[in-house]
């Protein structure tokens, strides 16, 4: 994805960082992320003229609870057998430089951008996008805190109070078990894939759970 002044100047838009939780994987299941090596724009164009252009990825085997920053200029994909919640930022803009030679139902492949995507590519970024975190049980665990977002990690076997300090909303992503969400005059209950939006005017509510494990999301 480009970044803010890439994708301000191409398309009036925002650009797009990124992360993922693992929420479940299959026996080595991956994700693409990054390159395996230094790479730079010539030899990038090489393999993708040859291509060759997986040779040089980076595919990393992923369990449940891996976490990955993905930074705006990041070379990235989803492997299959991997569940995954995204946090992300407003964007929909999408540079895809190579789709594994699939075909739909007539023969035609899907658009590819690598006109345009060789100068949204970060060559000179750091190998630093996994996330360590703490996992303490009945906590707030922060994973990441950007610009765009904050996400953190929430492992609950009791009930915990709680009170919106941010001028944002809070969205609970439930990644694994069940949680109930009560403020003063409603509850309710999110399990495993369900996400729950709590307005920034709600300023105190109780999370409780026996086996919970929730994203907390907020800008």
């Amino acid at each position: 994805h480009p970044d803010d002044v890439l994708a301000k100047k191409r398309h009036n838009s925002f650009g797009k960082t990124e992360m993922w939780y693992v929420m479940q994987a299959d026996k080595d299941a991956n994700l693409i992320v990054d390159f395996n090596a230094e790479v730079d724009s010539e030899i990038y164009l090489k393999h993708l003229e040859n291509n060759t252009l997986t040779e040089i990825l980076n595919f990393d085997k992923v369990n449940v609870g891996d976490t990955y920053f993905i930074e705006a200029g990041r070379v990235h994909a989803i492997g299959a057998g991997v569940l995954l919640a995204e946090i992300q930022q407003t964007s929909d803009i999408t540079y895809r430089v190579y789709d594994w030679d699939r075909v739909d139902d007539e023969g035609n492949k899907r658009e590819l951008h690598n006109d345009i995507a060789i100068d949204a590519i970060d060559f000179d970024m750091k190998n630093d996008f996994r996330v360590d975190y703490k996992k303490e049980t009945n906590a707030t665990n922060k994973i990441v805190s950007c610009p765009f977002f904050t996400t953190n990690y929430i492992d609950i076997d009791s009930e915990i109070e709680k009170e919106n300090t941010h001028d944002s909303f809070i969205i609970y992503m439930c990644v694994d078990g069940e949680a109930e969400i009560s403020t003063a005059d409603s509850s309710f209950n999110i399990s495993k894939g369900e996400t729950l939006l709590i307005p920034a005017e709600i300023k105190n509510f109780t999370l409780k759970s026996n086996d919970g494990k929730l994203l907390e999301v907020y800008v």
